[in-house]
C-alpha cells in the first residue's frame, strides 16, 4: 500500500508506505536519510570550531604535554654515554670507596671521544650537574683532553682519568651517572619537593637548600589573602554597580575597566614609586609626624599582595557584577513587604543569588594569582616572590627545564586539587538559598 502526503499547494513531500517502511521522496528509508542529515550537520559543526581546536592544541594543550614531558625525560645521559650505561648494569659499589672496574672506564673514555666529537660531552655535564653541582667541569675538561687518546694502546683508563682529575677516582660521580642514567626519571620532582634522587634511594635536602615546598605554601597562602581581599573589596562596587541608575553605573564601570587600558608594568610601577621608603605614601606619613621612619611597605608579602589585589580586582568585580545585573530587584522588595529587614532580605535572598558570581571570580582571580609573575618580581623581595618566580629563575638563568618543568606540572596539580576540593564543597550546585 503506497500514499502521498502534499503540503502547500505547490511543494509536495513524498512519504511513500511500503510494507511498513517509511520512504523519503528519493526512495530511500526515513531513517537512513534522518542519520545522513545529522551526520551532514556534525560534519558542519566540525569545520566550524576545527580552527579553534587546532588553535587550543597547538598553543596550549601541546605545550603542556611538552612541558610533563620535560619533567621526566632524562634521555641525554643513556644516549650520550650508551656504553657506560651498560657496563654498570653489572657494577655495584659495596662501599664509599668503591669505584667502577676498568670496563666501565674504557666504554666511559669510548663515549667521551664520541661526544667530545658531537659537541655532546658539555650537554650531559650540563644535565647532571643540576643533580651535583661541579661534574659540568670534569666533563668540559675531560672533553678537551679525550680526543687524542688511544683506545686500543693508552690503558688502563681508570688511572690515566684519576691523573687527569682524582674527582674519576671518586664515587660520587660514578654514582650520579649511574642514578641518572634511565630514559626517565623522578629526579626533577623529587628536587621540586625538596628532595633528591641518590643511589640509595629518595632523600631530604639539607635545610638551606629546601624553597621550594615554602615558595608553594607561600604562593597558595598568598594567592588566597589576595582572592579573599578582592571579594571583600569587590562586592560592594559591582553591588554598587548593579544598583545605581544606569548613566551612574556606566561610569563606574568605565572606572573598573579603566585599568585594562594600562600596561601591566606601568601599573605595577607605580606601586613601587607609592611604597618605597621615600615614596609617597612614607613621605606623606612622615610629613603628617605618624611615623619617625620609613614603613616595610615594598619588597615583602605586604608588597606584593597590596599590588596584586589592586590588579585583580578588576577580575573579580566583573563576575559578580554581570550576576548581580540579573537579580531582579522585586525578590528583595518583596521579601521586605513580608517583614524582612534591609539585613535578612539581602542574607537570606539577595547574596545567596550572588555566590555563583562570587564562586567565578574567586577562581578565576586564584588562578591569576597562583601563577603570577611581573608583580611579585617588582616588589616581591626575597620573601613575597611566588612559585612562577623561580620556574622563570629556572627557566631563563640555570637553563635547569626539567625542575622548572616538574614545579609547573606540580603547580598544576595543585590548581586542579584545589578547584575540585573547591568544586566539591563550595561549588555552585552546593549553594542553598535560604
Amino acid at each position: 500500500m503506497a500514499s502521498r502526503i502534499e503540503t502547500g499547494a505547490t511543494t509536495p513531500m513524498t512519504t511513500t508506505f511500503e510494507e511498513g517502511e517509511i520512504l523519503t521522496a528519493d526512495n530511500q528509508p526515513l531513517s537512513v536519510a534522518l542519520r545522513k542529515a545529522l551526520f551532514r550537520q556534525k560534519v558542519r559543526a566540525l569545520l566550524l570550531i576545527a580552527p579553534l581546536l587546532i588553535f587550543v592544541v597547538v598553543t596550549f594543550i601541546w605545550p603542556i604535554f611538552g612541558m610533563l614531558w620535560r619533567s621526566v625525560d632524562n634521555s641525554v645521559v643513556p644516549e650520550t654515554l650508551p656504553r657506560t650505561v651498560a657496563a654498570m648494569e653489572s657494577w655495584a659499589p659495596s662501599g664509599a670507596g668503591d669505584t667502577p672496574p676498568e670496563a666501565v672506564y674504557a666504554a666511559f673514555v669510548a663515549d667521551m671521544q664520541i661526544a667530545a666529537d658531537e659537541r655532546t660531552h658539555t650537554v650531559v655535564g650540563g644535565r647532571l650537574n643540576y643533580e651535583t653541582p661541579g661534574i659540568a667541569s670534569k666533563f668540559r675538561q675531560l672533553g678537551r683532553e679525550v680526543g687524542d687518546w688511544d683506545l686500543a694502546s693508552d690503558g688502563p683508563f681508570k688511572e690515566k682519568l684519576i691523573e687527569t682529575d682524582e674527582a674519576w677516582g671518586e664515587l660520587f660521580i660514578w654514582d650520579t651517572i649511574n642514578t641518572y642514567s634511565g630514559n626517565y626519571t623522578v629526579g626533577y620532582y623529587a628536587n621540586s619537593v625538596d628532595r633528591q634522587l641518590t643511589a640509595d634511594g629518595i632523600s631530604a635536602r639539607d635545610a638551606d637548600e629546601a624553597i621550594y615546598l615554602r615558595l608553594f605554601w607561600r604562593t597558595i597562602f598568598m594567592s588566597l589573602v589576595i582572592t579573599v581581599l578582592c571579594v571583600l573589596l569587590g562586592y560592594p562596587i559591582a553591588w554598587l554597580l548593579s544598583n545605581t541608575l544606569d548613566r551612574y553605573a556606566n561610569l563606574l564601570l568605565i572606572l573598573v575597566l579603566l585599568p585594562f587600558w594600562t600596561s601591566l608594568l606601568v601599573r605595577t610601577s607605580a606601586w613601587k614609586v607609592l611604597l618605597q621608603d621615600q615614596g609617597v605614601i612614607n613621605s606623606a606619613l612622615e610629613s603628617l609626624g605618624i611615623i619617625d621612619e620609613p614603613l616595610p611597605l615594598m619588597y615583602n608579602q605586604f608588597g606584593t599582595i597590596v599590588a596584586m589585589t589592586h590588579i585583580l580586582l578588576p577580575f573579580m568585580i566583573l563576575p559578580m557584577y554581570s550576576v548581580m545585573k540579573t537579580i531582579p530587584r522585586s525578590y528583595t522588595q518583596a521579601a521586605k513587604s513580608l517583614g524582612a529587614t534591609d539585613i535578612t532580605a539581602f542574607r537570606r535572598v539577595y547574596f545567596p543569588q550572588s555566590v555563583p558570581g562570587i564562586g567565578a571570580g574567586a577562581i578565576l582571580v586564584f588562578i591569576l594569582a597562583i601563577g603570577y609573575y611581573i608583580t611579585p618580581e617588582i616588589v616581591g623581595g626575597s620573601t613575597g616572590i611566588f612559585i612562577s618566580n623561580r620556574i622563570a629563575y629556572n627557566i631563563s638563568s640555570t637553563l635547569n627545564w626539567g625542575l622548572a618543568a616538574a614545579l609547573g606540572g606540580l603547580l598544576l596539580l595543585i590548581v586542579m586539587v584545589l578547584y575540585w576540593v573547591y568544586d566539591k564543597f563550595v561549588g555552585i550546585d552546593n549553594v542553598k538559598l535560604g
